[in-house]
């Protein structure tokens, strides 16, 4: 008996039938393993692939999806179909194209269908790239800049690192626009994102805002003299001339920097803070770059003064040395003196060395500094003996950096003839990790310094990692150890257990042993009864200009004992005695 069909059933068939013939479906039989044993044109054209070389078709799924392909095949022998999903082929050129993927079990055979989806991929694509970025300039837009600084806020607080927001503008731009016109204008902003790009690095964003509002996102930054480089070189380049149908058009920007953690911790706090400091460069007349700073200068923007500062400091004459006294312990009288660096800035007052001398070591300015220590407490030290002053030694510090140089020994040597100090007089002291970067080359130019008759000390010792098997190849003289363990010496038994250690190791090695940062009679009373060699410290004096230094050798201080407390007092014609608490003289 023939079946007959419904008109709705005809319907449908002949729906199909135009949907097969329409080529929108690649179609493939394959056997039960999976491989195609034949397909129609349409699937053949999505992979790239003929029907002549049909033959050749292997291999077309990428290895990382074979799972899918054996889940799929899992569900057509179990169910008899698989519900579509998306997947890839690969191309007979090697490249890979999206699809969307379903089969159904006909007889013996499988019957897969393929919709290439690659263009539709690429619109989505196309709607996701404009949703995204601007489309004068294709720069990311706001939405974009946002989310890439909330990403870098988040790495920030994971890494303890500084990230820099600059939002900047293009100073009288609106005088361009309404004289050349929208186009011009266009084309301006083309090339203000052109160069603005070049002046960053990958891994930095700029963005349009709108306008001519940019914003830079500069991530991972160790100091904020990088963002200061990066708005200059940005100044620079928005400086020279933009060329607009054989005329020549100059422009100027102002840019407002804000830092993170210093000037907010979270996005609209940084962007907030930037456009405060846009606003303030605007109002000095534009052309400029300023940093945010509210009621209080932020320590980035300290260390950006500092930093300019540096080399015009010390060509001014800003930095000067103060000498603070080495005590012998077995009598307690002053027998040498450290050279220490301060800077009397004119706008930040007083400065110690742990406020710059890290910027010069980055700088490279720490060269030139030292140097001028070195010569300016040689050429004092040689000053008091020729007045017939009690020579003392004189210890200086040297950075690694300094140390490290190929003219390190020669430029003491120099020093010392040009300021006539007898090199027996000078202690030049090291920290532990500066002769440990490169022992073998510390150890030759320590031996060259010791044969010049020059002492050495281990400054901070205990807070490297020199170990015994060099210690003892050092030609040192002296151990010093450093205030940290000091300052808790009587109530932290681990610091106590290292103090002692130092000083046993020191005597071992027919070493002396200073201890800095004394500051208390019970600090005193246990490196007394360690047999410590020499201690410095407020407990004695505070560090001394060199007037006041001069005068302790000039009238021949001596140390007064009160109450079993001594300090360095000047010896008068009537002698007081000392009243009241202990304070650091």
């Amino acid at each position: 008996m023939k079946q007959s069909h419904t008109p709705g059933q005809n319907k449908l068939n002949a729906a199909l039938r135009r949907l097969l013939d329409s080529n929108l479906i690649g179609i493939a039989f394959t056997d039960q393993n999976g491989v195609v044993t034949s397909a129609n044109d349409p699937f053949l054209k999505t992979l790239g692939y003929t029907r002549d070389d049909f033959l050749t078709l292997s291999a077309i799924t990428p290895p990382e999806l074979h799972r899918l392909d054996e889940e799929a095949f899992e569900k057509v022998s179990a169910f008899g179909t698989c519900a579509p999903f998306e997947k890839e082929f690969i191309r007979k050129d090697g490249s890979r194209v999206p699809v969307l993927f379903a089969a159904i079990q006909m007889d013996e055979e499988i019957i897969c269908f393929v919709l290439d989806l690659s263009q539709n991929k690429q619109a989505q694509e196309k709607l996701n790239h404009l949703a995204y970025h601007d489309a004068l300039t294709d720069l990311p837009n706001q939405v974009l800049f946002k989310d890439r600084l909330k990403q870098a806020i988040a790495l920030s607080r994971r890494h303890d690192q500084m990230q820099a927001v600059l939002l900047l503008n293009l100073d009288r731009f609106k005088t361009i626009n309404d004289s050349l016109g929208y186009t011009a204008g266009d084309r301006l902003l083309q090339s203000v994102a052109q160069r603005l790009t070049s002046c960053v690095r990958d891994c930095d964003t700029v963005s349009r805002f709108g306008g001519d509002e940019f914003a830079i996102l500069l991530t991972q930054i160790p100091r904020a003299q990088d963002a200061a480089n990066s708005a200059r070189a940005i100044k620079d380049a928005l400086d020279q001339a933009f060329i607009f149908e054989e005329q020549e058009l100059f422009i100027s920007t102002s840019i407002g920097i804000s830092l993170y953690p210093f000037d907010g911790r979270d996005t609209p706090t940084l962007l907030k803070s930037a456009g405060t400091a846009l606003d303030r460069a605007k109002e000095q007349a534009g052309s400029n770059y300023q940093f945010y700073t509210a009621g209080r200068t932020t320590n980035a923007l300290k260390q950006l003064v500092l930093e300019s500062n540096l080399r015009p400091g010390l060509e001014r004459g800003e930095f000067f040395v103060e000498y603070q006294p080495q005590v012998w312990l077995k009598d307690f009288q002053p027998v040498g003196m450290e050279a220490l660096v301060r800077w009397q800035h004119p706008g930040l007052g007083l400065l110690y060395p742990l406020e710059f001398i890290q910027l010069a070591e980055d700088s490279g300015l720490i060269i030139p500094i030292g140097d001028w220590v070195l010569r300016t407490a040689c050429m004092q030290s040689q000053s008091w003996q020729d007045a017939g002053l009690t020579p003392m030694r004189l210890a200086v510090n040297f950075s690694a950096r300094q140390f490290q140089q190929p003219t390190f020994v020669s430029t003491v040597a120099e020093i010392l003839n040009e300021t006539k100090l007898d090199p027996s007089w000078l202690e030049l002291e090291l920290t532990e990790g500066s002769i440990m970067k490169e022992p073998e080359q510390a150890i030759e130019k320590l031996h060259e310094l010791r044969r010049m008759g020059i002492k050495i000390a281990i400054d901070d010792f205990g807070t490297g990692y020199s170990s015994l098997s060099y210690l003892k190849r050092f030609p040192i003289d002296t151990l010093k150890i450093d205030k940290s363990f000091v300052r808790d010496v009587c109530s932290d038994p681990d610091d106590a257990a290292i103090v002692h250690a130092i000083v046993t190791l020191g005597h071992a090695l027919d070493l002396n042993v200073v201890a800095e940062g004394v500051e208390t009679p019970e600090q005193l009373q246990y490196l007394t009864a360690l047999e410590c060699d020499m201690v410095q410290g407020f407990l004695f004096s505070k560090s001394l200009s060199a007037q006041d230094f001069e005068e302790l050798l000039t009238e021949q201080r001596r140390v007064v004992i009160h109450g079993g407390i001594p300090r360095i007092d000047k010896v008068t014609n009537e002698l007081k005695p000392i009243t009241g608490p202990l304070q650091p003289v």
